[in-house]
């Protein structure tokens, strides 16, 4: 089973009308006001599945600056799910800001049947990640709801690009050992994290954490599975294609080059999913 751990996925009207969503948040605006940038529905994803060979998706959704906006997104992606309910698995969006109204959001996605939250974009949503007394109330209502938290991060060196951010490894490093009984995934490789894990006590705070691939292409060289397996262990890795910004074939035909070996492959493409999604 293959399983793509990062995909994006809104509702027509806002694929229709982006236009009406660009004021309304600096973040969607810096990555969406292209009319090249891509944007697909949950038909537009599934079909692309069909077509890349893809058995399972994780719909995120996005890093939106208000509450309401998180509301009307994960609305789109709980009814995306019971449409298809064996093919994509459902990440809700939230405002940490909010308080409250924060948590039931999450309380109300997961009794809908959503596995986690995300993507969560702390810059972009202006808050930090590294403060452990705002954190506590996100990271209490992920491990009381069995809910995965999914942030964006970026690498604090390299080239610059749309979307790029400034979630560094040392802010989700602090999350991580501030909660680690809380499941994280870190986006984009933890923007380099877990070369950091040739430390021994960062190898041992990654108890919970997991990395995905989302647009390596666009990152790294592909030498980066090999090793990032061999520091710290391919069952740490989720293969995830940022799509529809690349698509999934892409990423799987490029972790098959590296030939890692079938157990390690296996556990990269799907393998590894499964068994934190609790599926299949």
């Amino acid at each position: 089973m293959i399983v793509d751990f990062h995909t994006h996925i809104f509702h027509p009207g806002l694929k229709e009308h982006r236009e009406k969503y660009l004021d309304g948040d600096s973040c969607f605006q810096s990555l969406y006001s292209s009319p090249a940038a891509k944007i697909a529905t949950a038909e537009d994803l599934v079909s692309a599945m069909d077509k890349d060979g893809i058995d399972i998706s994780v719909a995120l959704n996005f890093g939106w600056q208000s509450h309401e906006l998180c509301v009307e997104t994960n609305n789109y992606i709980l009814e995306a799910i019971s449409r298809y309910p064996d093919r994509l698995v459902g990440f809700c969006a939230i405002q940490p800001l909010t308080g409250e109204k924060a948590i039931y959001e999450m309380e109300r996605c997961a009794r809908a049947g959503f596995k986690g939250v995300g993507e969560l974009r702390p810059d972009a949503q202006g808050f930090d990640l590294a403060d452990k007394v705002s954190m506590a109330p996100i990271a209490e209502a992920a491990k009381k709801l069995g809910l995965i938290l999914l942030f964006h991060t970026s690498e604090p060196v390299g080239h610059d690009y749309k979307g790029k951010g400034q979630v560094t490894p040392d802010q989700v490093y602090r999350f991580i050992t501030a909660f680690p009984d809380v499941s994280v995934v870190c986006a984009h490789w933890g923007g380099g994290l877990p070369f950091y894990a040739l430390m021994p006590e960062v190898a041992t705070a990654f108890q919970n954490a997991y990395f995905d691939t989302a647009a390596t292409p666009l990152l790294y060289k592909p030498q980066i599975y090999r090793s990032v397996s061999e520091i710290i262990g391919s069952d740490k890795i989720l293969f995830g294609s940022d799509y529809p910004l690349l698509s999934a074939g892409r990423l799987v035909s490029q972790i098959r080059s590296v030939e890692l070996g079938v157990h390690d492959t296996n556990a990269i493409l799907g393998g590894n999913a499964q068994k934190l999604l609790k599926i299949g």
